[in-house]
């Protein structure tokens, strides 16, 4: 008889699980999503967040807002995100620069692959090796040429030390062999003057930004640190084709507290590859020169824990100090 009533109560408690759990899926979201953004207003990762955000707002029935948290090189948002309560209702925008951090700063007050459970990859996005007109290189191969015959001559700017378009100069410094000197600005914009003044030379600029100045004859395009083409620019062709094995792309993806209820991923998830196919935000993403991906929550696991890997290598290559 005793065993009759464990097994009883052990049913009935398995029921009232299942129970909670659909009433809290089907209520889920019954208010605003806040997504925190660990960047500034007009960066790759906010233009995607706010793409991807109208879409869910129009999934869900529920207002998804974006909020910016720009600060550390992209740890203060991680923060934030981190302490917020696992409800679902804070989500958090990760992005290329936590793949950097995990290995760039001795101490972080959170860990993204410990303290977060991935949701879904995004989108992917490419940089793009260009120069300013007077620089008479027009393809890969004649920049590395120009740079070997010039060590230390050609300038490159960067949004910062540890930034994406850093890492997209240095990696290729790496593989080609040659001496650019970095001049490092506070953030993308300052970067992108930089180069379309003349004051620098080299600027491996995101395609989205790059497009109007590419189109407006301001900057040249000489390679994509993607692995293919890219329908924005048909005609630019990979920096692999010079240098084999090159590439290096910046990438973002929504992830959720770790404790947050395996319902609220999988509502996240599934309103999110919703989200992504719609053919207004397809458009809008491809248009900025982003490549839409949608992965499974473990595929999203598993590519940031190989970014982090990749970054790690890098700054020991490079050498560069943690801080």
């Amino acid at each position: 008889m005793m065993l009759e009533r464990v097994v009883r109560s052990i049913a009935v408690a398995c029921l009232s699980s299942a129970v909670i759990s659909v009433a809290w899926a089907q209520s889920y979201p019954s208010k605003a999503v806040r997504v925190i953004v660990a960047s500034s207003a007009g960066s790759n990762p906010d233009t995607v967040a706010r793409v991807v955000a109208d879409g869910l707002t129009q999934v869900l029935g529920q207002q998804v807002i974006v909020d910016d948290r720009a600060g550390a090189g992209g740890n203060i948002g991680a923060e934030v995100a981190a302490r917020a309560p696992a409800d679902g209702y804070t989500v958090f925008l990760a992005h290329t620069n936590h793949s950097v951090n995990a290995t760039l700063y001795k101490k972080l007050s959170y860990d993204v692959l410990r303290d977060f459970s991935p949701v879904t990859l995004l989108a992917l996005s490419a940089y793009v090796a260009s120069v300013h007109p007077s620089v008479p290189a027009r393809s890969v191969r004649d920049l590395v040429n120009i740079a070997k015959s010039r060590p230390n001559e050609l300038t490159y700017s960067s949004a910062g030390t540890g930034s994406g378009t850093f890492f997209a100069a240095e990696y290729f410094k790496g593989m080609a062999k040659v001496n650019m000197l970095h001049v490092a600005y506070k953030g993308g914009g300052p970067a992108l003057s930089s180069v379309l003044s003349g004051e620098t030379t080299v600027y491996f600029t995101p395609v989205a930004t790059g497009l109007p100045h590419f189109r407006g004859g301001k900057l040249r395009a000489l390679g994509v640190t993607s692995a293919k083409r890219l329908s924005e620019l048909p005609d630019v062709p990979p920096i692999a084709d010079t240098l084999p094995g090159y590439e290096l792309l910046g990438w973002a993806g929504l992830m959720v507290q770790v404790k947050a209820p395996k319902d609220v991923v999988d509502t996240l998830h599934n309103a999110a590859v919703t989200a992504l196919k719609r053919p207004d935000v397809a458009k809008r993403l491809d248009d900025l020169g982003y490549i839409p991906v949608g992965s499974r929550p473990e595929e999203m696991g598993a590519y940031v824990k190989s970014e982090i890997d990749k970054y790690a290598k890098l700054i020991a290559q490079i050498g560069l100090p943690r801080e």
